[in-house]
C-alpha cells in the first residue's frame, strides 16, 4: 500500500488515497532518514488497514471554519449564536491561528494557543468598552466550546482522525453569584419609580421571572387578563418571543431564521435592525400564572397606552408590544437600562441591572415554595432543575437547614432514650467554701487581700 523510494539523501514515502473530490491521487511525503520514512510508512498501512487514514491537506483553520460556519452554523444557529460565533472567530481565533494548518492542530498547540489568548487585548464590541484589558478565561471558555464543536464536525468530514480541543486545558473560570435585591428593596423601588414604562417593566420581570428580552418583546395578544381570569387565579401570560437587535447581514445570512417581525429603522443605513425572534430554547416558551395585582397593573396600563394612542392618531405607531415607547416603538434594552440606572440611584440601592430582577424573583419563588425547582424552572423557563440547583443553592441550603430542624422537632423528640447532654453545674457550693477557709488559713489571708484590692479599686 505504500512505498520507500530514495531520493538522492532523502526518504520519500508513497502512497494512493482518495482527495475530497473522490479522486484517487498518489501522494509523495519526504522524510531525512530512512527510519523516519519506515515509521511513517507502517503508520499509514495500519491507518489505511483501519479505515481511520486521512490525507495530507494544506487547508488552514480559516479556511476550514469557513467552510463550517457555512455547512454546520447557518443550519443549527439562531441570529445571536451566529452573531456572537462570528465575533469569536474574527476577533480572537484567526488572528492567531488562522494560517495555521488544521493538520498542525494538536492538543500542545491548544494548550498554547489557550495561554496566548489570555495574554490578548480584548476587542471592543459595538462601540463598549470591554470589561477587562485582556480575554478572560468566561471567553476562553466560549473559543473553547467553538473550536471544540467544529473540529468535531472536521473529524466526522474525515479531514483529521481525532478532535486536538477534545481533552484541551482551559482556565477555570470563576463564577460570582450575582447581587440581588431583596423584596423589601424591590417594593422601595416600585415606590420611588416615576417611570410608568419602567413601573410595569420591573414588575413583568420580578413577579414573572423574565428576562429582559422577554419583557420587551411581550405582546398583548398574549396577555390574558379578562376580569373572569382574575377573579379565578386563570390570569397569565403566554411568553414565545422576545426583543433584540441584531445584524442585518446575519439575518439575511440566515434568510431571517428565527425572526418574527423586523421593526423599520428610524435611520436607514445603519447596519443592524431591531427584531421581534424566537426564544433560544424551547424551554423559554412557557406559560407564566399572575398575581392579581401584576393583572390589575396591566388592565390599568392597557387603558393607559389605549387612551394615549387615540390621542397620539397617526403619530402613534402600533406594534401591539405591551413596553413601548410613548410613540408606540420598541423599547429597546439600552434604554430600559438608563431608566433602572437612574431609579436606583434616586432610591438609593445596590449596583445591579435590570437582569438582577428576574434573580431575585427566582430566589423569592424558591423561598415561598420551599425549594420547588420544577415550579421555579419552569416559570423562569431554564432547561433544566440543574440549572436552578447550581445558580440558587444558596437558597436550597437554607430550606435544607429547616428540614434538619423539621427532622429534628418530630422524629427525634419521640425518642426517650436520646437526651440531650447535661448542662454543666456551676453553681458555688457555700458551705464547703467556708469549710475550706477555716481549715486553710493561707486561703483565708490570699482571699482577704484580693477582696481588699479590689475595694480599693
Amino acid at each position: 500500500m505504500a512505498s520507500i523510494i530514495k531520493r538522492k539523501s532523502k526518504y520519500s514515502v508513497v502512497y494512493y488515497c482518495t482527495d475530497e473530490n473522490g479522486e484517487k491521487r498518489q501522494h509523495w511525503e519526504t522524510w531525512n532518514t530512512h527510519q523516519e520514512a519506515k515509521k511513517r510508512k507502517a503508520e499509514v498501512e495500519h491507518k489505511i488497514n483501519e479505515g481511520t487514514f486521512v490525507p495530507p491537506s494544506a487547508q488552514t483553520v480559516s479556511e476550514f471554519l469557513y467552510d463550517f460556519v457555512a455547512l454546520y452554523g447557518e443550519k443549527k444557529w439562531g441570529v445571536s449564536a451566529y452573531d456572537s460565533n462570528m465575533g469569536l472567530i474574527g476577533n480572537y481565533i484567526n488572528p492567531l491561528i488562522g494560517n495555521v494548518p488544521i493538520q498542525e492542530i494538536n492538543p500542545k498547540s491548544v494548550d498554547e494557543f489557550y495561554k496566548r489568548l489570555q495574554k490578548t487585548n480584548s476587542v471592543v464590541c459595538n462601540n463598549r468598552k470591554p470589561k477587562s484589558e485582556y480575554v478572560t478565561a468566561s471567553v476562553v471558555e466560549k473559543v473553547h466550546k467553538l473550536l471544540k464543536c467544529a473540529f468535531t464536525q472536521a473529524v466526522r468530514w474525515e479531514l483529521l482522525s481525532k478532535n486536538p480541543f477534545e481533552h484541551a486545558l482551559t482556565p477555570k473560570v470563576y463564577k460570582k453569584r450575582r447581587e440581588i435585591w431583596t423584596p423589601d428593596m424591590i417594593s422601595n423601588a416600585l415606590k420611588t419609580c416615576k417611570d410608568s414604562k419602567l413601573y410595569i417593566a420591573m414588575t413583568l420581570s420580578f413577579a414573572c421571572s423574565l428576562r429582559v428580552g422577554e419583557v420587551l418583546g411581550l405582546t398583548w395578544d398574549n396577555i390574558h387578563i379578562s376580569d373572569a381570569e382574575i377573579v379565578s387565579d386563570e390570569a397569565y401570560i403566554f411568553i414565545d418571543k422576545e426583543l433584540q437587535r441584531c445584524s442585518k447581514k446575519t439575518m439575511e445570512t440566515l434568510y431571517k431564521k428565527d425572526i418574527i417581525k423586523v421593526f423599520p429603522p428610524l435611520m436607514p443605513n445603519t447596519s443592524t435592525r431591531v427584531v421581534l425572534k424566537t426564544p433560544k430554547t424551547e424551554s423559554s416558551v412557557r406559560k407564566v400564572y399572575l398575581p392579581k395585582t401584576t393583572s390589575y397593573l396591566l388592565q390599568e396600563w392597557k387603558k393607559g397606552q389605549d387612551e394615549l394612542k387615540e390621542f397620539l392618531g397617526d403619530e402613534y405607531t402600533d406594534n401591539n408590544l405591551v413596553i413601548a415607547l410613548p410613540n408606540g416603538r420598541p423599547c429597546e434594552n439600552r434604554v430600559l437600562q438608563k431608566s433602572f440606572e437612574t431609579l436606583r440611584k434616586e432610591a438609593g440601592l445596590p449596583d445591579v441591572v435590570f437582569h438582577s430582577l428576574r434573580h431575585s424573583s427566582a430566589t423569592y419563588k424558591l423561598k415561598l415554595s420551599h425549594g420547588d425547582l420544577k415550579s421555579v424552572e419552569g416559570d423562569g423557563g431554564w432547561a433544566s432543575s440543574a440549572m436552578v440547583t447550581e445558580i440558587y443553592s444558596h437558597i436550597l441550603d437554607e430550606d435544607r437547614k429547616v428540614n434538619a430542624q423539621k427532622f429534628e422537632a418530630s422524629f427525634y423528640a419521640n425518642l426517650h432514650n436520646v437526651k440531650p447532654p447535661a448542662e454543666p453545674d456551676t453553681a458555688v457550693d457555700l458551705q464547703a467554701l467556708v469549710t475550706q477557709l477555716k481549715q486553710s488559713p493561707e486561703l483565708a489571708d490570699a482571699l482577704r487581700q484580693i477582696l481588699n484590692q479590689n475595694t480599693h479599686a
